[in-house]
């Protein structure tokens, strides 16, 4: 039997992106999210995820989004105090470590007073898999005792992997109504794999700030229409 996680990233960013998660939870095949603890929605996802007791919720790590919780992390941010685009992290690479630590542990301790316990933790655009971050991403593991995402078939070096496989192509183009079916063609019996989507609703949050919009109500429709296929089991 092949053992299913089906993880919802972005939960926190907005109210539409988190009822999105909350319906594909409930009514579909959603059963963990990972949420961002600097985005305006945060405060209620986490009254979403208290309320849904058998959501697993673990830390969406953000450097590319909204803005940092601490004020003193200059490397981190744009002239107007923003975390940096994707692109401008790649062009530049100039982070302190220190701070990106800082910045990270201060993210994690915010999940930690809500009082919920985490599953584990990923990032948005997956920076926490770059390279010159895997000192930080080590600490944090080691310091909270957490696994991590790994990028595709690579574990993150000395961390524990939150499962055996992990697929991200359930996105755009590859979010089709029979992924699911054909899970079961990349996995080996008795691994655990976690499916990355991005299910929600929209609003003025996600319309203004991300170039992957109506693609997520598709993502949620199919997420609360399918059933796991025979072979597989939900975490």
């Amino acid at each position: 039997m092949i053992k299913l996680i089906v993880n919802a990233d972005d939960f926190g960013y907005s109210r539409g992106i988190n009822y999105g998660i909350i319906d594909a939870h409930k009514h579909g095949i959603v059963n963990s999210a990972t949420m961002m603890m600097n985005m305006p929605g945060v405060t209620h996802a986490v009254e979403l995820a208290k309320a849904n007791p058998r959501l697993q919720v673990g830390v969406h790590l953000v450097l590319t989004c909204g803005k940092p919780l601490l004020t003193d992390v200059p490397s981190l941010v744009n002239e107007i105090g923003s975390f940096k685009r994707l692109s401008e992290l790649k062009g530049q690479r100039v982070i302190s470590l220190n701070e990106l630590a800082r910045e990270w542990s201060a993210q994690i301790e915010r999940f930690l007073e809500t009082g919920l316990t985490p599953t584990h933790f990923d990032s948005h655009h997956h920076v926490h898999t770059i390279p010159e971050f895997l000192p930080v991403v080590q600490m944090l593991a080691k310091k909270y005792n957490l696994s991590a995402r790994r990028l595709a078939e690579d574990a993150v070096e000395g961390v524990a992997s939150f499962s055996d496989v992990f697929l991200h192509d359930f996105y755009g183009e590859g979010a089709t109504y029979d992924y699911f079916e054909k899970v079961v063609t990349h996995v080996q019996d008795g691994q655990t794999v976690e499916v990355m989507c991005h299910p929600g609703y929209l609003d003025l949050e996600i319309l203004n700030g991300s170039s992957y919009a109506v693609e997520r109500v598709k993502e949620t429709d199919i997420l609360t229409s399918v059933k796991p296929p025979k072979g597989i089991e939900l975490m």
